[in-house]
């Protein structure tokens, strides 16, 4: 079993034990609260929602990011490296790509496998070389391709479900609570538990599960360009921006780390270290013109205005 297999292997299986632990924790809360036949309904209902809520959200989120598409006419280099990878990965069509204007580098994929947007910032657009953005693009690629948008949205609905039932649980035995004080309700000591940390753990999970696909999007993205070290590249340009770096080698006792069970995306380091483990098996040839700059639309000014938390609660 070669290590990348492995690697796969491993993160589909983190990822189905991750999707089962949180549908059963969800199950238990709703069961707690309702009748078998509620909680069955309401499985039903976050099942629609995880199937009909990819669409209506990609909306949702490229509007309140102020984002627009950009053709082919108007970016034909991006959109044809797009179209070439979709067309590598089997996808049914090629991903529109839309504009960010923001400052801050930054790229992501949305909506579902058949209508897919992959978004990408002016900062990242005038940050990386060709290379190293067509490694970025396989990696939004690979998530569309491994079905991630529809496994991270399935978690977050269920995510959603469980807090509102948790709230809603508070709030009944709360209204109970001088039943239950002078003995005329009893209730199982770890029905309140579930309800109090339910949510915390399966938020937990989720940050998990994020971090799983990011390793798996990484080595897949790497087989789509056949270049490890050009998403390596970005990664480490991507550290360096976001100040990290600077803060490590200056002032090193300044910042505490992350939490590891906190982080959405697993430590840059990790991901730079195991694409240039995959990198080192491979023979990758590099024409000379990875090196030059992506032709950005020259209507396209730079944005100068640094990011910051907008009406619609998204920061850009």
């Amino acid at each position: 079993m070669t290590t990348t297999f492995r690697h796969q292997f491993f993160n589909i299986l983190q990822t189905a034990l991750l999707l089962g632990a949180i549908g059963t924790i969800g199950w238990l809360v709703l069961s707690s609260l309702f009748s078998g036949i509620v909680a069955a309904f309401a499985v039903v209902g976050i099942g629609i929602a995880a199937v009909v809520g990819p669409g209506w959200s990609a909306a949702s989120m490229l509007r309140s990011y102020g984002a627009r598409q950009l053709g082919e006419r108007e970016f034909p280099e991006a959109n044809a490296m797009l179209a070439h990878l979709a067309n590598q990965a089997a996808l049914p069509a090629a991903p529109k790509l839309y504009y960010l204007p923001s400052a801050a580098p930054n790229a992501f994929a949305t909506g579902s496998i058949d209508d897919s947007v992959v978004c990408v910032s002016d900062g990242l657009l005038r940050l990386l070389n060709r290379r190293e953005f067509f490694g970025v693009l396989a990696h939004e690629v690979t998530h569309i391709a491994n079905r991630d948008l529809w496994i991270m949205g399935l978690a977050d609905v269920m995510s959603r479900a469980v807090s509102l039932a948790s709230y809603v649980g508070q709030f009944i035995l709360l209204l109970n609570l001088p039943l239950l004080l002078i003995g005329a309700l009893t209730v199982p000591w770890i029905v309140p538990l579930m309800l109090i940390f339910a949510p915390t753990v399966i938020s937990l999970l989720q940050l998990a599960l994020s971090r799983s696909r990011e390793f798996d999007a990484d080595l897949g993205a790497a087989k789509l360009t056949g270049d490890p070290l050009g998403l390596a590249s970005a990664l480490a340009k991507l550290e360096r921006r976001s100040g990290r770096f600077w803060e490590d080698i200056f002032l090193p006792s300044r910042r505490m780390p992350d939490p590891s069970l906190l982080r959405t995306h697993p430590p840059t380091e990790d991901r730079i270290s195991r694409l240039k483990e995959l990198a080192a098996r491979l023979q990758t040839t590099i024409s000379g013109d990875q090196d030059r700059r992506v032709q950005i639309p020259p209507r396209l000014a730079p944005v100068t205005r640094k990011p910051r938390l907008r009406w619609t609660g998204a920061w850009y």
